[in-house]
């Protein structure tokens, strides 16, 4: 028999069960006995069963099923986070169902409409925003959303992400503490919170350390962005001896460009340091200086989040904060390095 055809009862027929039994055997987090789940898995390998996820989402009311929306997968960042989330649900009996997005309001919008078709139990937004009606239709719909490393204001979410605050203060200290004088910034893009709060940190902090304001562009995650930026930083009339980049996706672009294009050496002529600390950061090639995202930590605050609320809609919003380590390597080291 073909196999779409095989029901649950059939299933219930063969194992000597009822059918309800069938039903919480492939039901995760539903009781049944190792014996009963033996014979009704044992049944269903012998006709070639396998349950209806939709169906069974229709009567239930949950699918199992979290929606995840990254804004980008360019940046080794989403990767390495994607694959943590996917593995944490899956731990908890769910699955995900991934959504690519600009940052345009209306194109996530119009994602987190389609997600909620789906029937979704939960939405994860990996730094997007969502608008204050489309988080609203959420909450009156039961469908709990949590923000990974992307905090927003004037909307009701729970949100996890590093400390950005306390990690451009970080840099800060850690270049004023090494020598550098001349310093510049190629920012995460400041329509996000992440970009804002680690360029507000860095900046707040070098003033209190007697520093002068740093030259500052705005390289809005883009690799090529960045790379402009770089140059436009070293022809000026005071090109700076260390540059902060928001995220280590950019600050690749700004070495290779300094390398390739100018010229320059890092960190001999100017340093480096990025923030995130993926995997390509510790590289011979790159050897980079960067603020690490405490990646694992906030992908466990994130699913504890979003199943907390899953389990109990009025749970309260929380916004957490996870600090992470300056990570120092080869591309700005502890003091400045002035060799010839």
């Amino acid at each position: 028999m073909a196999s779409d055809k095989i029901t649950s009862l059939e299933v219930a027929k063969r194992a000597g069960v009822s059918q309800s039994a069938v039903s919480r055997v492939f039901t995760p987090g539903a009781s049944a006995s190792a014996k009963t789940v033996e014979k009704v898995k044992r049944a269903a390998a012998e006709l070639g069963y396998r349950p209806n996820r939709m169906a069974s989402a229709m009567i239930t009311g949950k699918s199992r099923i979290i929606g995840l929306i990254v804004a980008y997968l360019d940046n080794m960042f989403y990767p390495l986070a994607l694959e943590r989330l996917s593995n944490a649900l899956q731990a908890q009996g769910y699955h995900i169902l991934v959504f690519t997005a600009s940052n345009a309001q209306d194109r996530v919008d119009e994602i987190v409409s389609e997600l909620m078709d789906y029937q979704v139990d939960g939405i994860i937004t990996a730094s997007v925003s969502m608008s204050g009606d489309l988080t609203a239709k959420c909450a009156a719909a039961g469908i709990p959303v949590v923000m990974f490393n992307r905090g927003q204001d004037g909307v009701d979410l729970s949100a996890v992400t590093s400390a950005n605050l306390a990690g451009g203060r970080k840099v800060a200290d850690f270049m004023a503490g090494a020598g550098y004088r001349t310093i510049a910034h190629i920012s995460g893009w400041q329509g996000s919170s992440t970009g804002r709060d680690r360029q507000r940190g860095f900046v707040e902090r070098l003033a209190e350390l007697g520093q002068p304001t740093p030259q500052i562009i705005d390289g809005k995650y883009d690799r090529d962005t960045a790379s402009a930026a770089a140059v436009t930083l070293m022809q000026s009339d005071t090109p700076p001896d260390a540059i902060f980049v928001g995220n280590d996706h950019m600050a690749f672009a700004v070495m290779d460009t300094l390398r390739g294009e100018l010229g320059l050496r890092v960190p001999q002529d100017v340093a480096i340091v990025g923030y995130d600390d993926v995997p390509t950061a510790a590289w011979a090639a790159y050897d980079l200086t960067t603020v690490r995202q405490p990646v694992n930590q906030m992908v466990e605050a994130t699913v504890d989040l979003l199943i907390a609320n899953i389990a109990d809609p009025h749970a309260p919003v929380r916004r957490v904060e996870i600090d992470g380590p300056l990570i120092v390597r080869g591309s700005a080291p502890q003091t400045q390095r002035t060799t010839p």
